[in-house]
């Protein structure tokens, strides 16, 4: 019996990570050359200019002999496609990544923002966490398919794409509507996830499978207008800052998914003693009420994955101090679940604020689709729960994102999309994150993300012989 299962494990095919090894360590200097190489080209949206970082990819590709198509609605914002064929035996995997990144205040930063200043074991630059590592590690991935003449089940696809941030008309949009074969696959891998360090190892490797949807709107409030030094009661701007005190503190519904169940679950299973019990007991119905009251105090990430979220963040009134203006404005960012019917939602707003001279305006923004999670009984997420395992030691955790990435329009047509990232501190702190001043990731983190998502790709789309 013995010899029999022996020779058994010597027939199995070799796992692909072993038939297609990579130097990881000979690979790094290439890896931060690209990835320096992106930061400090200006890709500030607005205006985007996406075109310069696509034409900087489509060189480092086509060098190397893998076709490369610049797809654009607005000549200076294209979308680069690219792809690595396969045997069309399974269906592709899509890896994403967007090129353009928030603005900037310079005086605000340190180092130049578009300098990719390495220091500390840090690479600073707009766009290193958000989200030209992901771009970076879509190109090597394709690069290293490439020159190891990977043999492949399926076709492996890299979009880098524009607009991601508020411009999605020239980017996800524009390829879904017009471009859909050019990236249509069964999975995709882009940004929206984390590896959380607590201490020297990582605790956890989060992946997002779902997230809330931007519904934002705006309050408007009306009234006569007149001499500051004569009150009346139908001041606008009394209304509009009573209405905006009304929806700040409106705690909305708490309710659970099948993802933010999952995800609770998991969590209680590694976590320290006190905070297990936690979030086991936002799981039942007789505790889930004092513990909802405690996220919004202590844990604001978890608190806003239990419902749909109401923030205040703009307010417009008045043009002189001593005149009553007759119309006052505030935009509230609302964060729906993907399942909510905002129809309903806005009709109890209204009851909330309940003052017959505020209007509720839907803003016009990039809209993003409602859409089911990706699931996770796929091969995609197994082979993600297995290199998680291999590279950091560390159990996986599907997620709820609280903001919002093109995934969700490739959700919407059926896409499994799953949300990487890099490894870091845990915590909600800004220092270093995305849209922050410095924003910088870690050398490490960036060279364990490419080696992360190689490990899935390879698992997946490798052919076994």
């Amino acid at each position: 019996m013995r010899r029999w299962i022996a020779f058994t494990l010597l027939c199995l095919p070799a796992a692909a990570q072993q038939r297609y090894p990579v130097d990881w360590a000979k690979l790094e200097p290439e890896i931060l050359t690209h990835f320096s190489s992106l930061l400090k080209i200006d890709t500030s949206n607005p205006p985007g200019n996406e075109t310069r970082a696509a034409e900087a990819i489509q060189k480092v590709l086509e060098a190397e002999g893998i076709p490369v198509k610049l797809l654009s609605l607005d000549p200076s914002r294209a979308n680069l496609v690219a792809r690595i064929k396969g045997n069309g035996s399974k269906r592709p995997i899509l890896l994403m990544g967007h090129t353009d990144v928030v603005g900037v205040q310079r005086e605000r930063w340190s180092v130049d923002p578009f300098g990719a200043v390495r220091k500390n074991a840090l690479i600073y630059g707009r766009g290193a966490n958000d989200d030209k590592s992901h771009v970076v590690a879509g190109m090597m991935i394709l690069l290293l398919l490439n020159r190891m003449h990977v043999k492949l089940d399926r076709d492996v696809i890299f979009l880098a794409e524009a607009g991601e941030e508020g411009t999605t008309s020239v980017g996800i949009d524009y390829m879904v509507k017009q471009h859909w074969p050019e990236i249509d696959a069964e999975y995709a891998l882009a940004e929206g996830g984390s590896v959380v360090e607590g201490g020297a190892k990582a605790r956890d490797v989060l992946i997002s499978v779902t997230e809330k949807v931007p519904r934002g709107v705006r309050l408007v409030a009306r009234g006569p207008s007149g001499h500051a030094s004569r009150p009346i009661t139908q001041n606008a701007v009394t209304h509009l800052a009573a209405a905006v005190a009304k929806a700040g503190a409106w705690q909305t519904p708490m309710r659970l998914s099948p993802a933010t169940r999952t995800y609770f679950e998991r969590l209680a299973g590694i976590s320290p003693p006190a905070e297990a019990v936690r979030y086991r007991a936002i799981l039942r119905p007789a505790r889930a009420a004092a513990i909802d009251r405690y996220f919004r105090d202590h844990e604001p990430g978890h608190y806003s994955i239990l419902r749909t979220s109401v923030v205040p963040t703009i307010l417009k009134a008045g043009f002189r101090n001593n005149v009553i203006p007759s119309e006052g404005e505030a935009y509230l960012d609302i964060r729906a679940l993907p399942d909510e019917d905002m129809t309903q939602f806005l009709d109890e707003l209204r009851r909330v604020i309940d003052d017959p001279t505020i209007d509720i305006v839907p803003a016009q923004s990039s809209e993003r689709p409602a859409a089911p999670p990706s699931r996770l009984d796929t091969e995609m997420f197994r082979a993600l729960e297995k290199a998680g395992r291999r590279l950091y030691d560390a159990p996986t955790i599907p997620s709820m994102l609280t903001g919002a990435t093109d995934g969700a329009q490739l959700r919407a047509k059926g896409v499994q999309a799953y949300g990487t990232g890099p490894i870091g501190p845990a915590g909600d702190g800004p220092l270093g994150g995305a849209h922050a001043d410095d924003e910088s990731i870690s050398v490490r983190g960036l060279d364990k993300l490419v080696e992360y998502l190689w490990d899935a790709v390879i698992e997946v789309a490798a052919a076994e012989r």
